[in-house]
């Protein structure tokens, strides 16, 4: 009987260092950042602020193509446009299928009155989300004001 512990103790170590291991063969070697505080940020309208924080994350070269969606939507927000195209484009060098940067580019096309590109944007979100998603919607929404104008 005082065996049983004993075994039970030495299966739960087997399979913790199994899941520790699991966790590490995932082949990225960087932690996902934490953008809690920046989102939080952008909530706020506090565009400059979370600008800094997502140019530090930038400037360490962050692979997490949130950071680069976000910085794009931060220097939209603020009227850079130009820079905005620059971080989605990182973004999506880094993931393009990333949904809330082809929501983010596709508005940003809107605005510059770039409807065809728009609509490619919006396109492969149909492709990605064929049952509908918030980015899809978004961006289909963005489009309609753009030509009830």
């Amino acid at each position: 009987m005082t065996r049983l512990p004993a075994i039970g103790l030495a299966l739960a170590c087997l399979l913790t260092a199994g899941a520790a291991w699991a966790d590490d063969s995932s082949g990225s070697t960087e932690a996902t950042p934490d953008l809690s505080a920046i989102r939080s940020q952008i909530k706020a309208d506090d565009y400059k602020g979370a600008i800094t924080g997502l140019q530090a994350l930038a400037d360490q070269g962050s692979k997490d193509p949130d950071v680069y969606n976000l910085l794009g939507y931060s220097l939209r927000k603020s009227g850079d446009r130009a820079t905005a195209q620059t971080y989605y484009q990182k973004a999506l060098d880094l993931d393009p299928n990333h949904k809330g940067t082809l929501e983010y580019q596709g508005e940003l096309y809107v605005e510059n009155g770039d409807i065809p590109k728009a609509q490619q944007n919006l396109a492969l979100l149909v492709k990605l989300c064929p049952s509908g998603c918030e980015e899809r919607e978004d961006l289909e929404k963005a489009l309609a004001g753009a030509k009830a104008k």
